[in-house]
């Protein structure tokens, strides 16, 4: 920058995190202060001297604050570079003072649109016009001017300044920064009228939205981490997280102890949360390879997973194991027991009775990994992507309730109670189970597992071998319809005593005349869940 000019902060914010102290320092380092609107009232009430922008361009904001800093003279003070003549000349002579930093972040557009009942008008108010002009020009005359857009810069940007002007490597790296940031902002307004368009069909069609998806799709995350490697050695990977983050879900998990997360780890800790927040009661789950070896549901957590282990003390050895309570000392003396491996913990809190066991007890304190995540904030019903050769699959997540309202028995022995309550467990459980899925459960536990099979018959005798005799009066959960009745001959011949599954098939009858000739009880839910 010239040194004819006095060095001038443009600051204009929605988020004022850290803004006073950060502004404070800036003065300290000689800077003028350039404001508009609500953050120069912010900052005269915060005891600085600031200079309006209305005053610098001699002209008023206007409709409502919707014309602020579109002005020349602002945007002269941004774009202009003193060491060009042509530049210098303009900004002598129309009285352009440069900006040597702009300080700008954007109107909450993404939490507004995420308030249930906001109103169309409020939303498009909170469109930004002015912020990301300003972030886009200072952006682009990164050479000469420093752009800062989130508070979580304020210390480096401070530290960087106090031993001269802001290098080179820096200012670039807060355009790409600042340019990030514009790009979510715009790709959030686009998909947020992309919804209001797809309504006003709707509605002109009297069709529901819910089967509507944007006609472009454009996904914003960001690196979080660098893994060691992918599923293989000889793969790399990373973990992204969805920006804006999304409450509740596995990426925005807190680690408190343990070595790093793998890519597996991480597969398996989301499998092991969205099986947990399945149910109200204490719950543990258990899982191997993407799929639940065991889980358990009871009065306390310590017994929930007493009951998940013993569903398959084998495969459980170095397992990944999620719980819906937080991780009290009895379940960790539990886990810390002799012969038991653990990889990764997932729970909404761990008692600090816990966390001591955890880290100080079983063998393998060293590298178990602890996580905590705000199961509560979880929302159900979000879109889930998956990529395929040169192209990304998108459906709603399958995390919503069934209603049981629409089940219905379909054989002459109706489920007794205690039936029922398996049932319902079995049928929660299994729309976690890599299909063709099929899950034995008794007394609140799971007993058996057939996972993963092309055959519908060849994951029940799975599922059946897994429970190593416990299948004597159990129930039987199946992801999917019983094409034929050797499924639930193989089930019978074992011992289980009701069935549930969504009903059909073309050989329902078939089916359901088999279970009448056992006695088993069957219910159909009418829903499919599928795993691929």
């Amino acid at each position: 920058m010239s040194q004819q000019h006095k060095r001038r902060a443009l600051v204009s914010v929605s988020d004022k995190t850290g803004l006073a102290e950060f502004a404070s320092a800036l003065v300290a380092l000689g800077f003028e202060l350039v404001s508009t609107g609500g953050t120069s009232k912010f900052l005269k009430d915060s005891g600085l001297a600031v200079i309006d922008v209305s005053s610098y361009t001699g002209f008023p904001e206007i409709m409502d604050g919707r014309v602020k800093t579109l002005h020349p003279k602002v945007h002269g003070a941004i774009l202009g570079r003193p060491n060009l003549p042509e530049d210098a000349a303009a900004i002598r002579t129309h009285g352009i003072q440069p900006f040597e930093l702009v300080v700008c972040n954007l109107y909450p557009f993404e939490k507004t649109v995420a308030r249930a009942g906001v109103l169309y008008e409020e939303a498009v108010e909170q469109i930004d016009i002015g912020g990301p002009s300003m972030v886009r020009s200072a952006s682009k005359n990164h050479a000469y001017v420093g752009i800062v857009t989130d508070p979580a810069q304020y210390p480096r940007v401070l530290a960087a300044l106090q031993a001269g002007p802001l290098p080179l490597p820096l200012r670039k790296e807060l355009a790409h920064a600042a340019f990030e940031m514009t790009a979510r902002y715009d790709r959030a307004i686009a998909n947020w009228f992309a919804t209001q368009v797809a309504s006003a069909e709707a509605d002109a069609k009297q069709a529901p939205t819910e089967s509507k998806f944007p006609a472009s799709l454009s996904l914003q995350y960001s690196l979080a981490d660098e893994l060691r490697y992918g599923e293989n050695p000889h793969q790399s990977a990373a973990v992204y997280v969805r920006s804006p983050s999304q409450p509740g879900t596995l990426a925005t998990a807190r680690k408190l102890h343990g070595k790093e997360l793998s890519y597996n780890n991480l597969l398996d800790l989301d499998a092991a949360q969205a099986i947990a927040r399945e149910f109200d009661g204490p719950a543990a789950v258990i899982i191997k390879h993407n799929n639940p070896c065991g889980c358990g549901v009871a009065d306390t957590l310590a017994e929930a997973f007493e009951r998940a282990y013993a569903g398959d003390p084998v495969s459980a050895f170095g397992s990944i194991i999620g719980f819906n309570r937080s991780l009290d000392a009895a379940t960790a003396e539990k886990l810390c027991e002799p012969n038991r491996f653990v990889e990764a913990i997932v729970a909404p809190q761990f008692d600090d009775d816990a966390l001591t066991l955890l880290t100080t007890k079983p063998k393998w304190k060293a590298n178990v990994r602890l996580l905590t995540v705000d199961f509560a904030a979880a929302q159900g019903g979000a879109l889930e992507y998956r990529s395929i050769s040169g192209g990304l699959l998108a459906q709603q997540r399958d995390d919503t309730s069934d209603p049981q309202i629409e089940w219905k028995v379909v054989t002459k022995r109706t489920p007794t109670d205690a039936e029922r309550h398996d049932l319902e467990f079995a049928w929660k459980v299994c729309k976690h189970v890599k299909s063709n899925a099929i899950t034995l459960a008794a007394g609140g536990m799971v007993v058996g597992v057939g996972a993963g099979q092309m055959s519908r018959l060849d994951s029940a005798q799975i599922a059946v071998t897994k429970s190593a005799g416990r299948s004597q009066g159990s129930v039987a959960a199946s992801d999917a319809f019983f094409p034929f009745r050797d499924g639930v001959d193989t089930l019978a011949k074992a011992g289980v005593k009701a069935v549930i599954q969504p009903g059909g098939s073309r050989g329902d009858d078939e089916v359901i005349a088999a279970c009448n000739e056992h006695g088993i009880a069957m219910i159909f839910t009418g829903r499919r869940h599928f795993r691929h």
